[in-house]
């Protein structure tokens, strides 16, 4: 029995028939969206998909179980046809737990030593796999995206964008659309497909490329907590996400974008490191930095956020911070003088630089407190 499915058939939320095919005819999906996160493209080899699912996606846990247990018919592969080839676009982890149980030379191949010895009449089983058969990709996508954007087996959020904007590109539906039909919320689908937006108009302008992130995997969560901020949009002249525009930043702002994806990933064409370390509180305040014109000059300088950060602050705020930090590391210096000095000419010579320093600037102090009391006399005298 082959399972028909299509956009309005309810089967694609419960695919509930199969056929059978032989595992040497399907092929990995190189353009599976939660691979491309790992700088996959459609001409990838399959060895190539295989050692990535090997890397990062714990293939030794599928292997063990299919080992032990067998294929279960009831979660058959998804397969459309593509330029002559059965390729599975869902499913592609079983599949290559499969392809590397049965071929001890691609074991061999893939340095993959940790999986379970099989059976002949285990590795016999395993000639032929469950299908659903479709006959193009945006048949299924109401089942996938139920599954992996907000069902079950979640993907991480590039990968999540990056079917939601083959949905609405490929099967021309709106956001509002994808999102009640996958069970996610309007706004999370907003956010997802905006940010993604951002980083395709960043490659159309050639301002950036997902190629060049410096730490070889893009932290896309980066960018979609990012433009919640208001200095991000700013900065950016962003549309509301409201919008849904294939162009969210505006035209005027594309160098300042450029700007921004070598702020939040770096830049490994001139071993730049990206100055976002975590979330929080990095963005927080890349994000106040952008909101002032002095402060973004420091950065664009220095490439330092903590030096740009605190130009937001204002001198007074520095200053009285800079006080509270010098009691915290002189009382943990005096703490410890007993049994951390021992006699250093040098570390004596330092506590008199640093005593004349704390004398200098009590004085410098009291002269501008003496002056602001004079002041303030001659206002009432006046």
């Amino acid at each position: 029995m082959v399972a028909k499915l299509s956009p309005d058939d309810d089967s694609t939320k419960r695919p509930h028939g199969y056929e059978k095919a032989k595992i040497s005819s399907l092929t990995l999906d190189a353009r599976n969206p939660r691979l491309i996160q790992y700088g996959l493209t459609p001409k990838s080899t399959e060895n190539e998909i295989i050692r990535t699912l090997r890397d990062h996606m714990d293939l030794g846990e599928v292997a063990m179980s299919i080992a032990a247990s067998g294929y279960w018919d009831h979660e058959p592969l998804f397969v459309t046809t593509e330029n002559g080839k059965d390729i599975v676009i869902e499913g592609n982890r079983r599949l290559a737990a499969v392809k590397l149980l049965r071929d001890a030379n691609l074991r061999q191949q893939m340095k993959v030593s940790d999986f379970p010895q099989i059976s002949e009449t285990r590795r016999a089983a395993l000639n032929e796999l469950p299908i659903v058969r479709v006959k193009k990709r945006t048949d299924a996508w109401r089942y996938l995206g139920f599954k992996h954007v907000n069902g079950p087996a979640k993907w991480p959020s590039y990968a999540k964008a990056q079917y939601i904007a083959f949905v609405r590109k490929t099967a021309h539906e709106s956001l509002e659309n994808i999102a009640d039909q996958i069970g996610d919320k309007h706004n999370s689908v907003q956010r997802l497909y905006r940010a993604l937006m951002v980083i395709e108009q960043a490659e159309r302008n050639k301002v950036y490329s997902r190629k060049y992130v410096f730490r070889k995997r893009l932290a896309f969560s980066h960018l979609t907590t990012a433009l919640d901020y208001e200095g991000f949009a700013a900065f950016l002249k962003l549309s509301d996400q409201g919008n849904e525009s294939p162009t969210p930043v505006h035209r005027s702002r594309i160098k300042q974008l450029g700007e921004v994806c070598r702020w939040l990933w770096g830049d490994s064409r001139d071993e730049t490191p990206p100055i976002i370390e975590s979330q929080n509180p990095d963005l927080r305040r890349l994000a106040a930095v952008l909101l002032n014109e002095e402060a973004t000059t420091a950065l664009r300088t220095t490439s330092n956020l903590d030096e740009a950060f605190q130009v937001t602050k204002g001198d007074d705020v520095v200053f009285a911070e800079a006080l509270q930090q010098a009691k915290v590391f002189l009382t943990r210096a005096a703490g410890r003088v007993s049994a951390g000095y021992r006699g250093e000419k040098h570390l004596l010579e330092l506590a008199d630089v640093l005593a004349g320093m704390a004398s200098d600037l009590y004085d410098a102090m009291l002269k501008k407190e003496s002056s602001r009391r004079t002041f303030s006399r001659k206002q009432l005298t006046s």
